[in-house]
């Protein structure tokens, strides 16, 4: 389970401080399909970022499986991105030098995943999103949505505990972002978590769970 406890997270804008994030508690927990919706400077991608231990808080804990992770040393919070937390960017975040199975194979190697065990689960983890003849292409010779396809695939091939996807459809097209979402919620086996910031409604009503994010604070429609 992720706990978030009394979480802020402010950046400084020249002299003036920016709230991104102020004062919010979350329970996720095991098996939860989450949808995060709100409009763009609302601070759900810096919510996103915390979650998956990329940016620390300016204030409160995050706690996962009640261990706070800004009390462990950076090897053992590397460990647990590289292990059991799954990212989708919106820039991508390909490295521009690597073929597409070479991408998608890299937190394998992190991992210390053997080389012919990480291609096999790469090309796979391809095929699923679509991208079976284009595995030796580079980043510049693929289109947005493609690249897109290569960073959702490299994040699904750990079959990660927790994935946070920031607009996995963004880019595609309605057939590929309905197969991209399908092959997203089939990680959904009771287990994992899923947290995915969206601005389209039907990717949100595919989700179990709605939050809604305004000016820094997180809120849960009431669904009764």
């Amino acid at each position: 389970m992720i706990d978030l406890v009394n979480v802020s997270r402010t950046f400084t804008r020249g002299t003036a401080p920016v709230h991104a994030l102020r004062d919010t508690s979350l329970q996720i927990e095991d098996g939860q399909v989450i949808a995060i919706q709100g409009p763009s400077g609302s601070g759900k991608t810096t919510l996103l970022s915390l979650l998956g231990t990329l940016d620390k808080p300016t204030s409160g804990k995050i706690l996962i499986d009640a261990v706070d992770v800004w009390s462990v040393p950076d090897r053992k919070r590397s460990f647990l991105r590289a292990k059991q937390i799954g990212f989708v960017f919106q820039g991508y975040n390909l490295i521009p030098e690597l073929s597409a199975w070479k991408n998608v194979a890299l937190p394998l190697r992190y991992g210390g995943v053997r080389r012919a065990e990480r291609k096999r689960r790469a090309l796979a983890a391809l095929e699923a999103v679509g991208l079976t003849d284009r595995v030796r292409h580079l980043p510049s010779q693929l289109s947005g949505g493609e690249e897109q396809r290569v960073a959702i695939a490299r994040s699904m091939v750990i079959q990660p505990r927790l994935l946070l996807a920031d607009e996995p459809t963004g880019n595609l097209d309605t057939e590929t972002g309905d197969r991209v979402m399908r092959h997203i919620l089939a990680l959904d086996d009771g287990e994992r978590m899923l947290v995915l910031v969206t601005h389209d409604p039907s990717v949100a009503d595919r989700c179990r769970r709605k939050l809604l994010m305004h000016d820094g604070e997180l809120s849960e429609p009431d669904v009764s």
